[in-house]
C-alpha cells in the first residue's frame, strides 16, 4: 500500500531543516511518552518538531491501518458518505486515509495537542480540495462536547490513550454524533483489543449494529488467550528506517477496529483471522462465522473455493459458498 504522493510531500515538507538526530531523539521520546504517560492525561506531543516527527514515524502506519479498516467496512454499505468528523486528528491521518475512499465534501478534525493541529493543516495544503479546506478545532475528547454530527466519524488511536471511565463516556459522545457510521481503529495488541470487545458489547446494548469485522453480533467467539486483530504493509522511507532503527523497506502494522451504525447492513459470511496456510494442494484459513471461529481445510478438489482461498488475505470477507 502506497502512502498518497501529497501525504509523501507533506511529510517531506515539515522535516526539512530539522538534523536527522534531533528527529530521530524526538522520535525515541515519543515513544517512550506513549508507552508510559498515554493514559495519565499528560501533553504528549508539545512542539512543531515533536509533531514532525510524528508524522514521519507514525502517520504512515496509521493511514496503512485506517484506509485497511474503512475499505473493509465501505465494501459492505451502501449509504453516501459526504462528510467526516476526524477526533483526535493529530496530524489528520484518518481525514487523509477517508479522502482517498470517499468523495467527501466536508472534514472537520478535533485535536486536543496545538502542535498536531499546526502541523496537520500545513500538511493538508498538499492535499485535495476537501483536505486543504477542512476545519480544526482545538479540542478534548475527554473533557469537550462534540460540536456537531458528520455522517462518518473516525476515532483512531485515541480511546486507548483514556481510562476506561472516560473512555465510555467519550463512546457516548462519538455514537451521538454519527449519523451513518463509527469507525474506531485501535492498535493490534491484546490490550486494545480487550478494551474494544468491552465497547463493542457496550455498544450492543445502545442498540448499535456491527458493520465490521464482525460478521454477527454475538458474543466474541475469540478464546480468552487470544485476540482479534489485523495487518497492512506499509513501505518505509530510507528516513523511516534511520529513525524506527529497521533494515526491512516495509513496516507490518497490526491494529484492531470495530465499525458500527445505526443501521443493520448485511453481513459477510465469515472473515480470515489470521495469515492463510497455503500448502501444495491446501489452504487452510482460520475463519470467523456467525456460530464461531472455525478452521477449515479447502483443498484442489473444491475447485473454485480453492482458487478463491488461495487469493484470500488475512482480514477480508471469506463465505464458504461459491
Amino acid at each position: 500500500m502506497e502512502l498518497p504522493i501529497g501525504l509523501r510531500i507533506a511529510i517531506e515538507n515539515e522535516i526539512t531543516g530539522i538534523r536527522h538526530e534531533q528527529l530521530k531523539q524526538d522520535a525515541q521520546m515519543l515513544s517512550k511518552r506513549y508507552r508510559n504517560e498515554s493514559k495519565e492525561g499528560r501533553r504528549l506531543i508539545t512542539s512543531s518538531n515533536e509533531a514532525a516527527a510524528y508524522s514521519v514515524v507514525r502517520m504512515p502506519a496509521t493511514y496503512g491501518a485506517v484506509y485497511t479498516a474503512l475499505r473493509y467496512t465501505l465494501n459492505l454499505i451502501n449509504c453516501k458518505i459526504e462528510s467526516l468528523m476526524d477526533v483526535g486528528a493529530g496530524t489528520g491521518t484518518a481525514s487523509w486515509a477517508a479522502d482517498s475512499l470517499i468523495p467527501l465534501k466536508r472534514i472537520l478534525c478535533l485535536e486536543r495537542e496545538r502542535a498536531m493541529v499546526q502541523v496537520g493543516q500545513r500538511m493538508m495544503r498538499e492535499g485535495s480540495p476537501v483536505l486543504r479546506n477542512a476545519e480544526w478545532v482545538n479540542y478534548d475528547l475527554a473533557m469537550d462536547e462534540i460540536p456537531e454530527k458528520a455522517d462518518l466519524v473516525i476515532a483512531s488511536y485515541v480511546l486507548n490513550e483514556l481510562t476506561e471511565k472516560e473512555r465510555i463516556k467519550a463512546l457516548d459522545k462519538l455514537w451521538q454524533s454519527a449519523d451513518k457510521i463509527l469507525l474506531i481503529v485501535e492498535p493490534g495488541t491484546s490490550e486494545a483489543y480487550f478494551q474494544l470487545k468491552r465497547m463493542r458489547e457496550y455498544m450492543l446494548t445502545k442498540g448499535a449494529h456491527i458493520i465490521s469485522p464482525c460478521p454477527h453480533e454475538n458474543g466474541c467467539g475469540i478464546p480468552e488467550n487470544d485476540w482479534c486483530h489485523f495487518s497492512c504493509r506499509i513501505p518505509r522511507s530510507k528516513l523511516h528506517r534511520l529513525l524506527k532503527e529497521g533494515e526491512l523497506p516495509y513496516e507490518d502494522e497490526k491494529f484492531t477496529y470495530l465499525a458500527i451504525a445505526p443501521q443493520q447492513y448485511s453481513k459477510p459470511e465469515g472473515r480470515i483471522l489470521r495469515h492463510p496456510i497455503i500448502e501444495k494442494g491446501r489452504v487452510t484459513l482460520d475463519i470467523c462465522c456467525p456460530d464461531g471461529i472455525r478452521k477449515v481445510n479447502i483443498t484442489k478438489k473444491d475447485g473454485e473455493l480453492y482458487k478463491k482461498a488461495r487469493k484470500a488475505n488475512w482480514g477480508d470477507e471469506f463465505g464458504l459458498t461459491i
